[in-house]
């Protein structure tokens, strides 16, 4: 619950296909949003922007199966962890759960599960709004346009992770508060957002059994969609929030994507690293309830 605005966030769960996933709801009027996460992370990393924009909006924020408080299988059958898998998920859930078209909001990795799923169902989705949409420079097909000294270690490596022992083992060394305060200071431009709370909200799902499963199986996936597939069959129109400071997903690539016919908008947020909803919620907020209410 925010002092702010006292608006109750409900922590909820949901069962899809026999498997619990957790979700996060609030806000009882206005057109629905659903609030999608990046890599490694939950709905949990919303937490500064569910109570704002719930006072606007039906705000729903998910758990992506793997991740967070959502269960997390072993995987391969019957779970790929692959872009189809969760945005599979999101459709459902919006049929399921939400009941009507919605407006999905994702973060990194959620951007690309956003786009997939609005292109399996356009008629559930109402408006895509990115945040540093990842670019999957890792992608095999980005991967064999770079030179060969740069893209050739890339598949060793996810060779020698796919070797379990090893893979968990170096799992474990990331799993670390030190390491992950460190990681999060590079990603963010905003180095005052790195608290001890946003530590404990990334490292706490990585002590689940399936954790090291889930992403080493991550690591290793460098096929799927690319924004570049997905965005030229978006039927819907489609908002770009950036951090000009992101390390990771660098500007200067991702404004390619303005120009693409559903794009209506490319922000660059200035001093704003990676995850912009949580470094900055005071501009990433008004932002999307200006874009939401719009359409």
């Amino acid at each position: 619950m925010s002092a702010a605005t006292a608006i109750p966030v409900a922590d909820c769960t949901w069962p899809w296909q026999g498997f619990p996933i957790r979700y996060q709801k609030a806000g009882t009027t206005g057109a629905p949003m659903l609030l999608i996460h990046g890599f490694g992370a939950s709905s949990d990393h919303w937490r500064k922007n569910i109570p704002v924009l719930a006072e606007t909006h039906q705000v729903y924020a998910i758990d992506l199966i793997g991740f967070g408080k959502s269960v997390k299988p072993f995987p391969g059958d019957p779970v790929t962890y692959t872009f189809e898998t969760w945005g599979q998920l999101v459709v459902d859930f919006c049929r399921d759960v939400i009941g009507e078209a919605t407006f999905l909001v994702g973060n990194s990795i959620g951007c690309i599960v956003a786009l997939q799923a609005a292109i399996m169902e356009p008629a559930q989705v109402r408006g895509v709004a990115m945040l540093d949409c990842s670019l999957r420079l890792l992608h095999d097909r980005k991967r064999s346009t770079l030179p060969w000294y740069r893209g050739a270690p890339t598949p060793f490596f996810q060779k020698l992770l796919g070797i379990r022992p090893l893979g968990h083992f170096f799992f474990s060394r990331l799993a670390r508060p030190k390491f992950i305060r460190n990681v999060l200071k590079q990603a963010y431009g905003r180095e005052e957002a790195v608290t001890d709370e946003l530590v404990d909200i990334l490292i706490g799902p990585s002590k689940d059994e399936g954790a090291a499963d889930v992403f080493l199986a991550f690591v290793r996936y460098s096929q799927g969609p690319i924004a570049e597939d997905l965005l030229p069959k978006l039927q819907c129109p489609a908002l770009f929030i950036w951090g000009a400071d992101d390390p990771w997903e660098p500007v200067e690539l991702g404004r390619e994507y303005a120009n693409y016919p559903a794009v209506e908008d490319f922000i660059v947020l200035e001093g704003v690293g990676h995850c912009p909803q949580d470094e900055a919620p005071e501009l990433v907020n008004p932002i999307l309830q200006k874009w939401a209410v719009a359409h």
